[in-house]
């Protein structure tokens, strides 16, 4: 099993080297979500891209599904563990670099990370 990214954690306490969550939330009342906002597309091309490089997969990278994750003003969003980068995002090419340069490389994309102070 590769080695954890996280000092703190032996790689025996690491099923994935990275999690990546993608807030497709979708509200009834008609509220602001990040479904509305290309989430799906965006973890659709991230999965797409991570199973491309041979980056998915125990020990390496898993691309999940989330609901709210509570960043809507900053959506769409999604949160790279166990480094909790926040993500926004707006096409193809902005996954296309999380991937490359984050979930392959561990390098974090500054231009695309969330303000601490965005929230709901």
């Amino acid at each position: 099993m590769p080695s954890s990214p996280n000092p703190a954690l032996p790689a025996a306490h690491t099923y994935y080297q990275r999690h990546i969550f993608f807030c497709l939330n979708e509200r009834k009342n008609g509220e602001d979500a990040c479904a509305l906002h290309g989430a799906q597309q965006g973890f659709d091309r991230c999965k797409s891209k991570v199973k491309e490089a041979g980056l998915a997969g125990v020990g390496k990278v898993r691309v999940n599904k989330a609901g709210c994750l509570d960043r809507c003003a900053g959506g769409p969003v999604a949160v790279v563990y166990p480094e909790a980068v926040w993500y926004t995002f707006v096409d193809n090419d902005d996954i296309d670099e999380i991937v490359e340069s984050h979930l392959k490389n561990g390098q974090v994309v500054e231009r695309l990370v969330l303000p601490a102070d965005v929230g709901r």
